[in-house]
């Protein structure tokens, strides 16, 4: 296709990317769909980019992750998926794991130590929990005495709280909307 533009091609590459991404067994890199459409990665992003409008008032979204993408459902469909595949929605996150999970996602990556040092208390079970959960992941070793673990969160950490990307989070100095729940407690399930 070096012939053409991307306004030629854009229409039929956002056809071809939703269904590669559709049929990827999980998260894929832009230069994987790059390769196997022989197109630039720039062509690939602007196509992604298309695909992410299109599909901005639909039953599914693309969702990115350490610069991966992958399609999910729509956040606010969850509860029906859930109810459709008889999920059990009673798999609420305690207040420690929530604790955890914000101080993660917002300071990742992050060491047991550090994680500890702002709860004031270990945090050993709720990292076992919530890496069984699949909400983060271990992201490789500090490089300092000790070699400590790096969590970060994952894909299904963003599903979770129905998120497309670690940057919508909200900024550390907004204030939740119920005044009951301390600052530093943006995340909800």
């Amino acid at each position: 296709m070096p012939d053409q533009t991307i306004s030629e091609i854009l229409p039929n590459l956002i056809f071809q990317l939703e269904a590669l991404v559709f049929a990827a067994p999980g998260p894929v890199l832009p230069i994987q769909l790059s390769t196997a459409l022989g197109l630039t990665i720039k062509d690939i992003e602007e196509g992604l980019r298309a695909l992410d409008e299109q599909l901005s008032d639909r039953g599914i979204r693309l969702q990115w992750h350490h610069g991966r993408v992958q399609l999910t459902t729509a956040p606010e469909l969850a509860p029906a998926v859930e109810r459709f595949l008889g999920l059990d929605a009673s798999s609420r996150l305690s207040r420690a794991a929530l604790e955890t999970l914000a101080i993660i996602a917002y300071q990742q990556p992050a060491t047991r130590p550090e994680i500890d040092a702002i709860r004031g208390v270990n945090s050993d079970g709720v990292l076992k929990s919530l890496l069984s959960k699949g909400l983060i992941e271990e992201a490789g070793r500090a490089e300092r005495p000790g070699r400590p673990i790096l969590y970060a969160t994952t894909a299904d950490f963003l599903s979770h709280f129905g998120l497309t990307s670690i940057k919508e989070l909200p900024s550390l100095g907004e204030q939740s909307e119920d005044s009951n729940t301390p600052p530093g407690s943006l995340l909800k399930t």
